[in-house]
């Protein structure tokens, strides 16, 4: 029984997990952080954001990096999954360790936007990188991948038109993210409603949040909303999103839904990574989209959904971008954006995982 350690600490990482699981004999063991029974940390320990968030909980982040170590001695192999400054200290001390231990990183650090030098270092400590963007690969020598897009391997529902009945708020699954977020949907909830009569509005919760006090972490006005665990169907069914940026602007223009993307960090926050990353667009589908178009990715010129970031952010900007956006032709470029990336990736990162453990 081949047991696999596992460094999962992302919501979208998780479903990820969950959809390479399906592609894996059910005898694996599977130990580590990531959402389940039998791991050693929940996913939702980790909800940190910001340098500031992350310097106060320093000390926990330390205890769980040497507790990881220690229990990749039990591994047969090692699967880390996106969070680049957990995860690439993490394969470090777990090579110096056992050199001998193979290590497979599937979701690879935004290498093409910045801290480029993260490159030679997973190649220095990992055995295999699963590329999901067709682009990455190219800044990788030798041991990068294209395995398609795990999105692909889970998104079950697809547009057949821009035809919805529903609108769709994201406001984020961190605590902070939520904070900043649903006060500006509910009053664009209201508005739009005083305006254009009642429609269905449905609020998107993270499945991680099932059992917990909601109205403890939304507020009072969550009753406002219909509540939905499933973003993927809540999405198909939406005529509009409204969506805090991450994984669920990919899988909006996937499955076709127009949306808008909202952010807003901490000022420090924003001004750090400004000096740090040099991006006009920070969402996922606008930075494929690039790509798509030949262009750099997250510097070029085309755009496929709106993006309102920092002082930007209102809620007349997002009126604004519900009302003026062109739906047809966002919808027929979504449809573009599927086709480049191609296929799903939980087959390939199975196979390639079967493929290492033969080697131990």
């Amino acid at each position: 029984m081949p047991t696999i350690l596992v460094s999962a600490l992302e919501a979208s990482s998780n479903a990820h997990l969950e959809e390479l699981r399906h592609n894996l004999p059910k005898d694996y063991r599977f130990i580590g952080v990531f959402e389940g029974k039998e791991a050693l940390y929940s996913p939702r320990e980790f909800s940190v954001m910001g340098f500031r968030d992350v310097i106060g909980r320093l000390g926990f982040l330390l205890k769980a990096h040497k507790e990881m170590v220690q229990l990749a001695k039990q591994a047969d192999i090692v699967l880390l999954m996106d969070s680049s400054s957990f995860n690439i200290p993490l394969a470090k001390k777990i090579k110096k360790q056992d050199p001998h231990k193979k290590i497979m990183y599937y979701i690879l650090p935004q290498v093409w936007a910045w801290k480029k030098w993260r490159a030679k270092s997973l190649e220095k400590y990992c055995d295999f990188l699963g590329a999901i963007l067709p682009f990455e690969v190219g800044h990788y020598q030798k041991k990068a991948q294209y395995v398609g897009h795990p999105l692909l391997d889970e998104i079950k529902y697809y547009k057949k038109d821009i035809k919805g009945e529903t609108l769709v708020f994201m406001p984020g699954s961190r605590k902070s993210e939520i904070a900043k977020m649903f006060p500006l949907f509910v009053r664009v909830a209201q508005i739009l409603e005083q305006n254009e009569g009642f429609k269905r509005r449905v609020l998107v919760v993270p499945s991680f949040f099932k059992g917990l006090d909601l109205k403890a972490l939304y507020g009072e006005d969550i009753q406002l909303f219909e509540i939905s665990y499933d973003a993927h169907k809540s999405l198909f069914e939406a005529e509009f999103a409204f969506i805090c940026s991450g994984t669920a602007t990919l899988e909006a223009a996937l499955i076709g839904t127009p949306f808008v993307l909202a952010y807003r960090a901490k000022t420090m926050d924003f001004l750090i990574a400004r000096m740090l990353v040099n991006l006009h667009y920070i969402g996922l589908a606008n930075i494929f989209y690039n790509a798509l178009n030949n262009e750099t990715p997250g510097l070029g010129e085309s755009q496929l959904h709106p993006e309102l970031i920092q002082h930007f952010l209102s809620v007349e900007g997002l009126l604004k971008a519900y009302e003026e956006m062109d739906r047809e032709r966002y919808f027929k470029e979504s449809l573009r954006l599927r086709e480049y990336l191609a296929s799903g990736s939980a087959r390939k990162i199975a196979n390639e995982m079967a493929f290492l453990l033969n080697l131990t």
